[in-house]
């Protein structure tokens, strides 16, 4: 069975094996990567953090022009989906919004927007992880800098390097030489006993499970140099997907992990979702 056969897609109303689903050849997405996405851990049937998530899809439609779909339509599609698809005790939600069928070019067609919901299991990700320094950088200055865009080449790319040189994530700088993330992950580190994150101004994605963290730990965001990673006494990546995974490795360099502030943000963020998955 390939992966294709282990997703099932909601579109237009109506639930789908992922094989039968179709969009148009002319679908912006396709054509130049004209569209945003969200991807959503779903728990024992239930998605996590999901206001917070159409939030940031709505804001990052409207900053490339997209015109969102209504939020509660995504809900009842969501709904239908999962109550659809085959139960998995962690499952993969992804959410995408392209600007629609339009011409071949830049332009954009006079159509509705495209919104395709997609589930599949997700198996256990690993409790650390390896990352590598790369000498690549995002441009903090570009206007996709906050958008989850499907133009997602650039990140597929640092993590097939990063697993090429064993890693699992690849941590890159932006143009100014400061910290920014990782190519799908957020980055926080311990330096000096502080647990610090970069702040959005460096150009890195406004991560749920970031704010998330934030929000439940002494965690502060602040510049610091690229060069300073070889100096940190600690770091974890958060991600929807990941939550908080220790980084065991950076480069050549072993770290311990996890360590008492890795432990401490999990078991936090662990709690909170407990208590109310849709914080």
């Amino acid at each position: 069975m390939s992966d294709v056969d282990e997703v099932t897609v909601w579109q237009d109303g109506q639930v789908l094996p992922g094989r039968e689903a179709r969009v148009s050849a002319l679908d912006s997405g396709l054509t130049i990567g004209d569209g945003v996405f969200e991807t959503v851990r779903v728990d024992a049937g239930t998605p996590l953090a999901l206001t917070r998530h159409l939030d940031r899809l709505a804001a990052s439609a409207l900053r490339l022009g997209i015109r969102p779909p209504a939020a509660d339509a995504v809900r009842t599609g969501v709904g239908q989906l999962l109550a659809a698809a085959p139960r998995a005790p962690r499952q993969r939600l992804r959410v995408t919004v392209t600007a629609g069928p339009g011409p071949l070019g830049p332009g954009r067609g006079t159509g509705p927007a495209t919104l395709v919901l997609a589930v599949a299991a997700l198996a256990e990700l690993p409790a650390h992880a390896a990352v590598v320094t790369s000498p690549f950088v995002r441009n903090e200055r570009s206007p996709l800098a906050a958008v989850k865009s499907v133009s997602y080449a650039e990140s597929a790319w640092l993590l097939a390097e990063a697993r090429r040189r064993g890693a699992d994530e690849t941590l890159v700088a932006n143009t100014r030489g400061e910290l920014c993330e990782g190519a799908a992950a957020n980055v926080f580190v311990v330096l000096g006993g502080r647990l610090v994150t970069p702040p959005l101004s460096s150009g890195c994605l406004p991560g749920i499970t970031r704010a998330l963290v934030l929000e439940t730990t002494g965690a502060v965001e602040e510049t610091f140099p690229y060069a300073a990673l070889a100096d940190v006494e600690e770091a974890f990546l958060t991600s929807s997907l990941r939550h908080v995974t220790s980084v065991a490795r950076i480069d050549d360099r072993l770290l311990m992990a996890p360590t008492r502030r890795t432990r401490e943000a999990a078991s936090a963020l662990a709690a909170l979702l407990v208590a109310s998955p849709d914080p």
